[in-house]
């Protein structure tokens, strides 16, 4: 059991790393900033990665994502992205396991695969990242020209995904990518994102994805953006606001589908008042919009924590469903405790 830095309290649910409880994050943020910074930075450094988003005098501006890095021309930003196209891919038969294969075609097309396309960057640093292994430097080498995708769809390939780490640091060669899939090509194309590109962005992978019959899957990991700085380093301005947006753009395109979001259950610090917050922000957005609670197992940074529990898990789908959200799933059910 991990003790909290600031009030001394004891409790399993406190990340040994972190240090800090929940709820001294909230109502003591101003006291507590300083020993997140810390935790963040000390886990950065374990990767050569910058401790804080840069602000270098004389730089260039990085106007992709909500870190707005100024950095010179052969440095990285906060996310560690040195040349676009840093990636992996592999193909997945179908149906597989999708954030959003409860709502999603895909599921239905057995014998074809998916092509998930894996960038080797991040503009968040969540503790308890389960994908973590890309920021090892070896990692962040190899590069694939986006010119090269419409290569890699054959007449067995339904969907791609573009995840990670996360595709917003690079989410120009997304886009390249799948509009060179898509000159001559059919697939269902999709983002799992954190959502923390700029608005235009947004509109634009949305416009994409919708054309091709696909879904952008946000991943709400926190609805208080002080909370959000503690788990992952950085704010969710831009996340809720393009979130918004995209509910509001699917409305005005009559769309019935193609937007949906997440929650990552992690125990002691994504509590039911969060899980209150973020579906209410949802269910106001569009109560149709899918909902999915995802399990957590403890990973990276948040290696001591607990598992979620099915108590959790069901209480959150309770208090999804009492804000309004007609279509809310528990994801990674195997996972809990």
């Amino acid at each position: 059991m991990a003790i909290c830095l600031n009030c001394r309290r004891e409790s399993p649910i406190i990340s040994e790393y972190l240090k800090l409880c929940l709820d001294c994050i909230r109502n003591n943020f101003e006291r507590v900033k300083p020993l997140i910074d810390r935790a963040h930075s000390e886990s950065r450094k374990k990767f050569n990665l910058p401790p804080f988003p840069p602000k270098k005098e004389g730089g260039k501006k990085c106007k992709v994502c909500v870190n707005q890095c100024i950095f010179s021309k052969d440095e990285s930003g906060y996310c560690g992205s040195l040349e676009l196209g840093t990636l992996d891919y592999y193909y997945d038969p179908l149906p597989t396991n999708c954030v959003a294969d409860k709502v999603c075609e895909g599921t239905k097309k057995f014998g074809m695969k998916n092509l998930a396309v894996f960038y080797r960057s991040c503009s968040f640093n969540c503790l308890f990242c389960q994908n973590w292994h890309f920021k090892n430097s070896r990692y962040r080498t190899k590069t694939i020209p986006s010119e090269e995708f419409k290569n890699l769809i054959d007449k067995n390939t339904f969907c791609v995904c573009y995840f990670g780490g996360d595709p917003t640091p690079q989410i120009v060669h997304s886009i390249r990518a799948s509009r060179e899939i898509l000159k001559n090509k059919k697939a269902t194309i999709c983002w799992e994102t954190n959502g923390s590109m700029n608005s235009k962005i947004a509109r634009k992978i949305a416009e994409i994805s919708w054309s091709s019959n696909g879904w952008i899957k946000f991943d709400i990991k926190t609805f208080d953006t002080k909370l959000n700085y503690a788990l992952c380093g950085t704010n969710n301005e831009w996340t809720l606001e393009n979130f918004s947006m995209l509910a509001e753009l699917k409305k005005e395109y009559g769309l019935k589908k193609g937007l949906i979001a997440s929650t990552l259950l992690i125990p002691g610090y994504i509590d039911e008042e969060e899980i209150y917050k973020i579906s209410k922000f949802i269910s106001d957005l569009d109560r149709d919009i899918p909902y999915v609670l995802l399990g957590f197992s403890p990973h990276f940074f948040f290696y001591d924590l607990l598992r979620s529990s099915r108590m959790q898990a069901f209480k959150a789908k309770e208090i999804a469903e009492k804000n309004g959200l007609k279509n809310v799933y528990l994801g990674n059910v195997f996972l809990l405790s």
